[in-house]
């Protein structure tokens, strides 16, 4: 079979779209194990283990915040936390689906 520069490579196909999406093996078995309480101790655990191996990847000794929104939510959040109505802002579009 021919292929052209709009065909995708041969093997295992790479949605770049929001959904839905192939995903790899680890994630799915990751997906298929039985949910815990996010109100529960076990989560909370899990969380601040997350929090603390955060901070040497970040570098830091501050506190991790995790923000659950999409990454449009999480700027939102910080340029309206940031920014003043009136301000002059300079957006660089960078990436596959910034164009």
């Amino acid at each position: 079979m021919a292929t052209d520069s709009t065909s995708p490579p041969a093997g295992r196909h790479f949605l770049q779209i929001p959904g839905p999406t192939n995903l790899p093996e680890p994630v799915a078995l990751a997906i298929a194990r039985s949910t815990i309480d996010h109100r529960g101790p076990e989560f909370r655990r899990l969380t601040g283990r997350l929090l603390e191996n955060l901070q040497p990847i970040f570098q830091t000794s501050q506190p991790i915040i995790i923000y659950p929104s999409s990454g449009r939510g999480a700027w939102e959040a910080a340029l309206v936390n940031t920014l003043s109505p009136g301000d002059t802002v300079l957006v660089c579009a960078t990436g596959h689906f910034a164009s």
